[in-house]
This record gives C-alpha cells, structure tokens and sequence, in this order.
C-alpha cells in the first residue's frame, strides 16, 4: 500500500482546505504525547511560506546565497533550506530529512496524491466530496455525519480526539500491545 520508507509508522491526515485538519491535530498531540508517543509532523502547504524573518541574520545569509541555514540556540533550532524544485514537494524527501531516531510516529498533513496510509476527515456541510472511494490509502473516515457514506473503513467521530488517538494507538504495533495491557 505505502510507497513512502519510514523506520517508524507513518499516518496521514487528508481532507479539503477549511475541514480542521490542523484543528484536529492540535487536540491530538497532548493526547499522544500524554501517552508516552513522540510525535513528529509533517504539514504541506500549497503556499509560499518564509519561516525566517527579513532583518534577520539567518535571513539575510540565506537571501545573499546559503542553499541551506541552520539557526541553533539552547533551546530549538531550524534549518531552512531553499530549492530549485518546481511543483509540489515530495513526502519521501521530507521524511529522509526527520531524525526518526527521535520519534515513535510521523503524522503528515496533506500530501494527499501520495501514497501512504491516511485518515480521511471530511463534514458533509462543506459540500465537498469524499476522497476514499478513490484513494485505496485511506484507511478510516473520520467525519461528523456517519450518516452520509456508506464504507467499511473504520469510522470515526472527527470531534471526538480522544477516539481518533485510539485508533491510531491501534495502529502502532508496540503501542498496541501496551495499551491493551493497560486496560
């Protein structure tokens, strides 16, 4: 199913802009986080987006040349990297370049062409139409209106985090096992 090589699970949240994808994913991650999983994310955006700040030192050197600037302090560091490429990024890239020695689990928001395990989220009430009966990487629904498809993906309350973090708990093999044992 997944064409995406990660040395821990991947899962991807996908829905049309203005669905709470990033609402959602804001409830999530204390919960996951709460449960011992560290997390890292992934978000694409269909934008231009500067990170840094004009006025900056790191700004100024990655507009007079830097290919890549890697700002560090005690606390955090970011490295911004300016390319050449036309077109939409590429997940694989992006998860070659997360220190997954670090993380239990990448959650991806967007990147929906791609191939990869995905949490569809879709509310009816924004008219638009359902992306699972045509992407055999969806692996659950979680919409607000059960009512409106019929599926046999495992669906979920998409207002409802603490459900959705237990079906991605499921998901993590190791994870799993613990949490059974926990009940």
């Amino acid at each position: 199913m997944s064409t995406v090589k990660s040395s821990v699970p991947v899962i991807g949240f996908c829905a049309y802009s203005g669905t709470g994808k990033t609402t959602l994913l804001v409830k999530l991650l204390p919960l996951l986080k709460a449960r011992g999983v560290r997390v890292g994310v992934i978000k694409h955006t269909h934008h231009r987006f500067e990170v840094d700040k004009p006025g900056k030192d790191s700004y100024q050197l990655r507009k007079a040349g830097a290919v890549e600037m890697l700002v560090a302090s005690s606390r955090r560091w970011a490295l911004m990297v300016d390319t050449d490429d036309e077109g939409d990024p590429v997940l694989q890239r992006m998860l070659d370049r997360m220190d997954q020695s670090l993380l239990d689990l990448i959650i991806v928001e967007g990147f929906k062409h791609e191939a990869f395990p995905k949490i569809e989220l879709h509310r009816p009430e924004l008219g638009r139409p359902l992306m699972f009966p045509s992407d055999p990487n969806i692996i659950a629904l979680a919409t607000n209106d059960p009512s409106v498809c019929e599926t046999s993906l495992p669906l979920l309350n998409i207002d409802d985090p603490s459900a959705v973090t237990a079906f991605i708990l499921s998901l993590l093999p190791d994870r799993a096992e613990k949490e059974s044992s926990l009940d």
